[in-house]
């Protein structure tokens, strides 16, 4: 299994791509301290997780407060007895015009985005550097930060991601001596629950069947489609693969028909 013995912090895994990056890395003989911003939600995913609870552990609270992605770290040190992997995938999503913007948002974006998962890996490479065996922080960045898309107008959300990219290449570089490497994934329309948090339930189910088209292979995606190259990205498999941001986009980035 790939992750026998090893220990991965995941934020934002209470639902979507994070919940299963967790799932799945337990699956693999990994043990997991997952973070959300509600408690119950994150508790409620843990027991699906692994309903022994013996490899698996929650810290709740809001990524955009650096304490937070510092506790995250030390739960994981504390309960489980090391970090190997940080899985940085929490993320808020809203299209809005950009002339319609309010600096409330575009702090949200980044604060969330770019800040949360820049002290989040902060903790976790010094946490790393400190345990002497090196490790893996992965990103989850967006299509959005390379290619703007009419129909959802981004532009805090696109220049967030675009940070969390060259957040990848400059870590990559400054951390590659401690033996830790720092990927990402980008994202295209992925089915989760952030669509949920500006559209009703009806409107999710009507909305997003119009973007399969959008995408070369003719679906969108699907919450394993991504977490299993985050997965692979943070394996001995991709042991010589650092500072790269790979598409996951269903053939978005290719071109068109």
């Amino acid at each position: 299994m790939r992750f026998s013995g090893r220990t991965a912090a995941v934020t934002g895994g209470g639902s979507g791509i994070g919940k299963e990056v967790a799932r799945r890395f337990v699956a693999e003989g990994g043990s997991v301290v997952i973070n959300g911003r509600d408690a119950a939600k994150l508790e409620a995913a843990a027991r699906e997780i692994d309903g022994t609870g013996e490899r698996v552990a929650t810290h709740a609270g809001d990524i955009a407060d650096p304490a937070v992605g510092r506790g995250l770290v030390e739960a994981a040190v504390r309960r489980f007895g090391g970090l190997d992997a940080l899985f940085n995938n929490a993320g808020v999503f809203r299209p809005k015009p950009f002339l319609d913007l309010e600096e409330g948002e575009y702090d949200w974006f980044l604060d969330t985005i770019l800040k949360g998962k820049f002290f989040a890996a902060q903790a976790a490479a010094r946490a790393m550097r400190e345990g002497g065996r090196g490790g893996v922080i992965v990103q989850t960045g967006s299509m959005w930060a390379l290619q703007a898309v009419g129909a959802t107008p981004s532009a805090a959300y696109s220049a967030a991601n675009a940070g969390v990219h060259a957040m990848v290449r400059n870590l990559a570089i400054e951390l590659a001596a401690d033996g830790i490497r720092v990927n990402a994934v980008a994202p295209a329309v992925v089915e989760t629950p952030v669509y949920r948090t500006f559209l009703s339930e009806e409107e999710v189910r009507a909305t997003l069947p119009t973007f399969d088209a959008f995408h070369p292979l003719g679906r969108i995606g699907q919450p394993g489609d991504v977490a299993e190259v985050l997965l692979f990205l943070a394996s001995d498999a991709a042991a010589w693969v650092t500072g790269v941001v790979v598409p996951v986009d269903g053939g978005v980035m290719a071109g068109r028909h």
